[in-house]
């Protein structure tokens, strides 16, 4: 397996590649959250894609709520050995089993649900935790949400439920950029104080900063973890960037669902060196 450090730069060229082959797809946040992913998939999570099941049992199950960020998931999970890198060229085709959201219609290995109808997951993440805790499995269940995802009700009652009763082996991570479709999430619709939202509804909650620091986001997450198991579901708020790491992406939530044309490939392949080799 290579360095841990040698994942993000190879994971943007990927999101670059697959977004711009299918002109169609999610760079924005995909590109934003790729610490996150490379941290929980290498670092945090108790898995083994050589015994994928969609059961998720005796492991850790991740559900990504907001699907559509799905050039950084299929990436992450090809470099963590769920399937070959070359199948990434078969993004958004035709009869791929990477289709623009998850789908679980191909058997594809490291997805377990079908998502991107945004609010439904952490509702799917209870069931599992509650699955898990009645079965006398002890492993732990994560989920990654948008902030702009925060405003659909149903997870709010699903915060709520998580709270009210003790779902202490859940883990849910907001990817907080300030940014979605129409603008930014302060001037759609303001979330306010997060953290105090969350401790409200009787989550402990673990912020970091630099989430485009792979250290600190491991360090975050590792922290998250270590809380679980106290009666408390553990909230982790990510501070990212969309488009972290390519100079006319960053911040910009035009990029949210905006495919690369030639010209703007090739600049931000030039910001990302070849660490893992291209697919």
């Amino acid at each position: 397996m290579a360095n841990i450090t040698e994942y993000p730069s190879q994971i943007r060229r990927d999101i670059v590649r697959m977004v711009h082959d299918a002109q169609s797809g999610h760079p924005g946040g995909s590109i934003g959250t790729v610490e996150f992913f490379t941290a929980l998939f290498h670092e945090i999570m108790d898995i083994n894609p050589d015994t994928f099941s969609v059961e998720s049992t005796g492991e850790d199950t991740f559900i990504l709520s907001n699907g559509h960020i799905t050039p950084v998931y299929y990436s992450t999970l090809a470099h963590r050995g769920y399937f070959d890198k070359k199948e990434l060229a078969s993004f958004r085709k035709l009869g791929s089993r990477l289709q623009g959201h998850p789908s679980v219609h191909d058997g594809l290995p490291g997805v377990r649900i079908a998502s991107g109808s945004l609010g439904q997951g952490l509702s799917v993440a209870l069931g599992v935790a509650r699955g898990k805790k009645l079965n006398g499995d002890k492993h732990l269940v994560y989920t990654l949400h948008g902030d702009g995802e925060l405003q659909e009700g149903q997870i709010w009652e699903a915060v709520l439920y998580a709270g009210a009763k003790s779902v202490d082996n859940l883990v849910s991570t907001i990817d907080f950029n300030n940014a979605q479709i129409d603008g930014t999430v302060d001037d759609v619709l303001s979330l306010g104080n997060l953290k105090a939202k969350f401790e409200a509804f009787n989550w402990t909650v673990v912020e970091i900063k630099k989430g485009n620091d792979l250290q600190a986001v491991t360090e975050g997450l590792q922290q998250a973890k270590a809380l679980t198991g106290k009666g408390k579901p553990v909230a982790v708020i990510l501070h990212t960037k969309m488009g972290y790491g390519i100079d006319f992406m960053e911040g910009d939530y035009r990029w949210h669902g905006k495919p690369f044309n030639d010209e703007q490939m090739q600049k931000a392949l030039a910001q990302l060196p070849e660490t893992l080799g291209d697919y």
